[in-house]
């Protein structure tokens, strides 16, 4: 008995399965089919007569769905669906642009902070004297520095402003006013 109960319920989930994905392929077809004959019978008769409205309404909407849009019509489609893409991308931009923080770029420059800057950075500097540094100091005759802490100072000069210096050019750069010329070449500032 379990068997037999067993194999019906399988058989009416099978014939379930038949009925919900067969079922609606036929017809759609038979759908299809039968408006395809009421058309042709609505061709032999006049479409505005009161007996071919009657008999085939579906003919007339089939009609009426078929036939191909105005070029203006599909042209308005159209500029409707760029409208809202288009209002949709200035809302999504305008709300990333409020989201965005921007730390990339640096603080504008003229050449007064340039030489605060630098001044502050020779002066943080341990093996310098603060009350014997000027412009025109040169660091290994006047402040007594050698070459290693000559590239020390480069270094740090090069983490303050956010790019790299040269060997070729750090060589020549001996002076406090050098390195402050140097950078405003590099950022195109002039006075």
């Amino acid at each position: 008995m379990a068997v037999v109960l067993r194999n019906m319920k399988s058989l009416s989930c099978i014939a379930a399965v038949t009925l919900r994905t067969t079922l609606p392929r036929v017809s759609a077809a038979a759908l299809f089919h039968n408006r395809h004959r009421t058309d042709r019978l609505a061709l032999k008769t006049k479409p505005s007569s009161f007996l071919s409205k009657i008999l085939f309404p579906s003919v007339l909407a089939v009609r009426n769905y078929v036939t191909k849009p105005l070029i203006e019509e599909i042209q308005d489609r159209v500029i409707q669906v760029i409208r809202i893409y288009d209002k949709i991308n200035a809302e999504k931009t305008t709300l990333l642009q409020s989201l965005v923080r921007k730390y990339s770029e640096k603080p504008p420059l003229n050449l007064e902070l340039i030489e605060k800057r630098v001044l502050l950075v020779l002066k943080l500097y341990d093996k310098i004297n603060a009350e014997k540094l000027t412009l025109d100091s040169h660091f290994m005759n006047d402040l007594g520095l050698d070459s290693l802490d000559q590239v020390e100072i480069i270094m740090a000069m090069e983490d303050e402003f956010g790019f790299e210096i040269p060997d070729a050019d750090s060589e020549r750069l001996m002076r406090p006013k050098e390195i402050i010329q140097y950078i405003a070449d590099k950022e195109d500032i002039f006075d």
